[in-house]
């Protein structure tokens, strides 16, 4: 599509693939510039002159300010128009980044890290709106998964690029790239992707309206479970490995971003079709590799289990978020969704924000062996809720 301004572009039979790619790179942006610390902490430490649990809270910052500014700047801007509101978010992501890269204070780099958690909060709660008003509703399950597979990328090959080319050419190098890649993403979505209105002040749902709708606050306490015992163990998955001996940390973290590629193409296939039973299936299988990694033996001979976790893991959760995000927008509608997904970017951002926080604590209390153990029932109550969720949230038949 081009950047034509479209007012109210009635969805296609077919999927504007040029669109959703710019907003998957979108998501790529979101989650690198997040999560980028979590495989850069010792070379973040040593420059910072911190510890690597300090370091770890820069991740934790990030989500932090998501937390807090998701609500209530998505409110504010529900009447911006869509395509200039995130153009100006990959700008600020491209600024947050280059002062990232360019500081030589903990204190100015955490300043920029709550900033560009305040970006990504608007942003994560656009981004499935956008995708929604794009397409089909019997194929918006698809394009949310192809916006959502920036995550996946991310992971899979964003995450350990990032992490080898700081081994190459030092962090900044890492972050200066990032900068330098939002910048150019901010010129093509102004000049590929398509306009659209914000909402007109007399047809905006209230937040109440929509936080009250059947299932949505279940949703939101399966996505803020999941995550927090997701990321109190792939914040430290580095330390985790090396001082279990299990072998090199980059191996580990290849091994989860290229298994989050099979978890994120199964999804994007049967989403529309097998919502429930594949969500039960991921949880499951992320509670499992928990179980796995917290039995796995110290050194080389526990290493071929843990990474056969690892991959597991990463395959479980690769889909997650898609998942997550369907079934939100199924419960609130395509009226109610932007509010809906902001009110998940909060609480997703709180398992982010609080899973980060205590793996640092864990880690630097109890040691990485104990960091699984902190996964397992966090991911096992995620997965009793949606169980016990057959009629509005996670319904067993469409």
């Amino acid at each position: 599509m081009t950047g034509t301004t479209i007012a109210n572009a009635p969805p296609t039979a077919r999927l504007p693939l040029g669109s959703l790619l710019a907003l998957f790179c979108a998501a790529f942006t979101a989650v690198m510039t997040e999560l980028l610390p979590a495989g850069l902490l010792r070379g973040m430490a040593g420059e910072l002159g911190v510890t690597e649990g300090r370091a770890g809270f820069l991740v934790s910052g990030y989500a932090a300010a998501s937390f807090l500014a998701a609500i209530p700047l998505t409110a504010a801007l529900r009447g911006v128009r869509r395509r200039p509101l995130l153009v100006g978010v990959l700008l600020a992501f491209a600024a947050c980044d280059a002062v990232t890269a360019a500081s030589s204070s903990y204190a100015l780099t955490f300043a920029a890290r709550l900033l560009a958690g305040v970006t990504g909060g608007v942003m994560w709660a656009m981004l499935v709106g956008y995708a929604a008003r794009m397409t089909p509703e019997e194929r918006r399950g698809r394009a949310i998964a192809i916006v959502s597979a920036g995550i996946t990328v991310a992971l899979c090959a964003g995450i350990p690029a990032g992490a080898a080319l700081a081994g190459a050419l030092g962090w900044r190098a890492a972050f200066w790239t990032l900068a330098v890649a939002a910048a150019a993403l901010a010129a093509w979505v102004r000049l590929r992707v398509p306009d659209f209105p914000g909402e007109a002040a007399g047809a905006r749902l209230p937040l109440r309206g929509v936080a009250t709708l059947p299932g949505i606050r279940t949703v939101l306490a399966v996505t803020v479970l999941a995550l927090l015992g997701h990321q109190a163990v792939y914040t430290y998955l580095a330390p985790l490995v090396e001082r279990a001996r299990w072998g090199e940390a980059s191996l580990a973290l290849l091994v989860f971003g290229v298994a989050t590629v099979a978890g994120i193409w199964v999804v994007g296939a049967v989403v529309d079709r097998r919502p429930r039973g594949t969500l039960l299936a991921a949880l499951g299988a992320v509670a499992a590799a928990m179980l796995a990694l917290g039995t796995a033996a110290p050194g080389p001979a526990g290493g071929p289990l843990a990474l056969a976790a690892v991959a597991v893991w990463g395959a479980a959760f690769g889909g997650v978020p898609t998942l997550l995000q369907t079934a939100l927008v199924r419960a609130s509608g395509p009226e109610g969704a932007d509010v809906a997904t902001s009110m998940q970017t909060t609480v997703y951002n709180l398992g982010i924000a609080a899973g980060s926080f205590t793996g640092g604590l864990v880690l630097e209390g109890a040691g990485a062996a104990a960091l699984p153990w902190t996964g397992l029932p966090l991911a096992a109550a995620a997965l009793a809720v949606a169980a016990a969720s057959r009629r509005h949230a996670f319904p067993a038949r469409r």
